[in-house]
């Protein structure tokens, strides 16, 4: 019967990580030598708010993206990164979306978060396909982001049924999910997808996630494989706590004539199942622009639901380009 495997064995003894040894206790260290942290800011509530899903935790309807090619994902915009993490933190958001292969990101909220580690949902991903590899960018996330644990470790752009094979092999990622969750370094497991819904339903169907992070917006009602029809049931049923992505499909559907943010931000969060929403920024001011939309929602009428997709019928193909990413 294999050892069971701890953090701190694990990055000791596995092979795959040997040459970058980071143990619990390292990351510890790093944690008690990090610098000076500026004042805490107050963290003031100032958006609506539901829980999400299984998880028990509250969480207002806008978090932060960290994807996007924006400041905030970007080496070298340090400045732009905290003014916009900062105020985030300030006008409510508490939901901060991250992953491992976002550029500076995790380095980014690294360098604020830590104060206000224990008044926000900090969730991160993992694109490695195999226990040993997700263990090692786990521990890599943890470093950068300067904490010991995770509110929630997804699964990142899982696209094709191969892909959940691999994940649920014997040595497959989710044995580090099951691992780091017994340990109480990651509170919550969740799966991500922006390809396939078909792939995400059944990730739900095999396992027990808590999160599902999938991409939802009115132009991909249109598309023959739409994820809102096939993904949000099933996580109904299962209580899982869905965060819904590319609301604007990158600023594409917010053209004249198309859709304001409040249409398609509305939209979204008024679809049966959805808890909550992230959007990432290029400025505070688009920050600021975002979070008042969110303090404003009111759950859409079911004509207000048809006109929206109606606008959009002829730009969903325009508007679902992620739908091509794996």
């Amino acid at each position: 019967m294999t050892q069971k495997t701890t953090r701190r064995n694990f990055v000791i003894t596995s092979a795959t990580i040997a040459s970058s040894i980071v143990c619990a206790t390292s990351v510890q260290k790093q944690t008690q030598r990090k610098v000076v942290l500026p004042e805490k800011l107050p963290i003031i509530s100032t958006m609506p708010e539901q829980v999400l899903g299984k998880t028990g935790i509250k969480v207002p309807l806008l978090g932060l993206g960290g994807a996007g090619k924006t400041p905030v994902d970007k080496s070298g915009q340090e400045k732009e990164a905290i003014a916009i993490i900062e105020a985030a933190l300030s006008l409510g958001i508490r939901y901060f979306d991250t992953a491992a292969s976002y550029g500076a990101n995790e380095k980014h909220l690294g360098k604020v978060l830590p104060s206000y580690r224990k008044d926000i949902f900090l969730a991160s991903k993992t694109g490695r396909r195999s226990r040993d590899a997700a263990w090692q960018e786990l521990e890599r996330s943890l470093k950068r982001l300067n904490t010991d644990y995770l509110d929630s470790w997804q699964l990142h752009h899982v696209s094709f049924m191969e892909t959940l094979d691999e994940i649920f092999s014997p040595q497959g990622a989710i044995k580090a999910m099951e691992e780091a969750k017994e340990q109480g370094i990651v509170k919550f497991v969740g799966i991500t997808g922006h390809h396939e819904p078909d792939v995400i339903a059944e990730g739900l169907h095999r396992y027990p996630f808590d999160t599902t992070l999938v991409s939802i917006n009115a132009a991909d009602q249109h598309h023959l494989r739409a994820f809102a029809p096939r993904v949000l049931p099933v996580a109904q049923q299962k209580n899982v706590g869905v965060i819904a992505m590319k609301i604007p499909a990158y600023g594409k559907l917010l053209r004249p004539g198309v859709l304001n943010m409040q249409e398609a931000m509305g939209y979204v969060l008024s679809l049966p199942g959805v808890h909550c929403c992230i959007v990432a920024t290029e400025s505070v001011e688009m920050l600021k622009s975002n979070i008042r939309v969110a303090q404003s929602f009111q759950k859409l009428t079911q004509e207000d639901m048809e006109r929206i997709e109606k606008k959009t019928a002829s730009v969903w193909q325009d508007n679902t380009f992620f739908r091509s990413w794996t």
